[in-house]
C-alpha cells in the first residue's frame, strides 16, 4: 500500500530539498575550540566584556553624523528581506556597529560573518552549541564572562562576545584574516569558511564615515582595551589589499 501524502516519485525530490536547506544552514556551523589563555589576555577579554558604556556613537561633526544615518538607513534596507521589523532592524544595526567599531572591526565584517554564522537569526543554535548571531560556544561565557550562557541569546551581549573573540583571534594570528576566521570557525586553515565570510563581507560593505564611542577620549582605546598586551604584539608587514583580500590594510580600508 503507497503511504498517505506525495506519492512515492515526488517524495524524494521533496525530501531531497528539505535536507539540502538543513546542511545549507548548518554548513558554517562549526566549532570553536576553548584554548588556554594567559592570564593577561583572560583579564583584558573579561574587562571587555563587562564594559557597560552605552551604545551610541559619537560624532565629531554633522557630517559624520549625517554619514552614519546614511549607512544606517543603507544597512536597513539590504537587510529587510531578512527582518521585517523595522524597530528590531535598526536596533541590530546599531549595536554590530557600536559593538564593531569598539573592537577595531569593519561592521561590514561583522555583518557578513553575522550572516553566515546565523543568517540574522539571534536565536540559533548550532550542533555544536555554538549560540545566537555570532554563533559564540558557551565555554567562552564561563571563561571570561559571568556563566551565565542565556545572555548568548540578547543581542548585544552576543555582539559583545563575538566581536572581543574575534578581535582577540585577530591579534593572535597577527592581523592575519584568513587564519583568525578559521579559528574563530574551528577549522584553522581550511579556506571554506573564510571565503564564505569574505563573500557575505563583500555585499555588506559600503563607504562609512569615521565614528568614535561616546566616552572614549582615544578611539583606539577601544580596539586596545580587547588586545592582548602590547608587549606580546608584532608590528604588521605592509601588504597589498590587491593581492591578499585578507589583508589588515584591506580590514582597515574595505575597497
Amino acid at each position: 500500500m503507497r503511504a498517505s501524502g506525495l506519492p512515492t516519485r515526488r517524495r524524494w525530490p521533496a525530501l531531497a530539498s528539505v535536507l539540502l536547506l538543513v546542511v545549507a544552514a548548518t554548513a558554517h556551523a562549526g566549532a570553536q575550540k576553548e584554548e588556554a589563555l594567559a592570564d593577561s589576555v583572560r583579564g583584558a577579554l573579561a574587562a571587555a566584556i563587562a564594559d557597560g558604556r552605552p551604545v551610541r556613537p559619537a560624532f565629531a561633526s554633522g557630517g559624520e553624523r549625517l554619514g552614519y544615518l546614511k549607512w544606517l538607513g543603507e544597512m536597513s534596507r539590504r537587510l529587510e528581506a531578512r527582518i521585517p521589523e523595522p524597530q528590531i532592524r535598526v536596533e541590530l544595526i546599531e549595536t554590530v556597529y557600536y559593538e564593531a567599531k569598539r573592537a577595531g572591526l569593519e561592521p561590514s565584517l561583522v555583518l557578513g560573518l553575522v550572516q553566515v554564522e546565523s543568517g540574522f537569526r539571534k536565536y540559533a543554535i548550532s550542533s555544536a552549541d555554538a549560540r545566537g548571531l555570532m554563533q559564540v560556544m558557551p565555554f567562552w561565557v564561563r571563561s571570561i564572562g559571568d556563566g551565565d550562557v542565556r545572555k548568548l541569546f540578547h543581542l548585544q551581549s552576543n555582539l559583545r562576545y563575538g566581536c572581543t573573540i574575534l578581535r582577540h583571534y585577530l591579534d593572535r594570528e597577527n592581523g592575519d584574516l584568513f587564519l583568525a576566521l578559521g579559528r574563530y570557525n574551528g577549522s584553522r586553515g581550511r579556506p571554506e569558511y573564510p571565503n564564505a565570510v569574505l563573500a557575505a563581507w563583500k555585499r555588506w560593505q559600503y563607504s562609512e564615515s569615521t565614528v568614535t564611542i561616546a566616552g572614549d577620549p582615544d578611539p583606539a582605546a577601544a580596539a586596545a582595551a580587547v588586545a592582548a598586551p602590547a608587549t606580546s604584539r608584532r608590528a604588521l608587514p605592509p601588504e597589498s589589499p590587491a593581492r591578499n583580500p585578507f589583508s589588515p590594510l584591506r580590514l582597515a580600508n574595505p575597497s
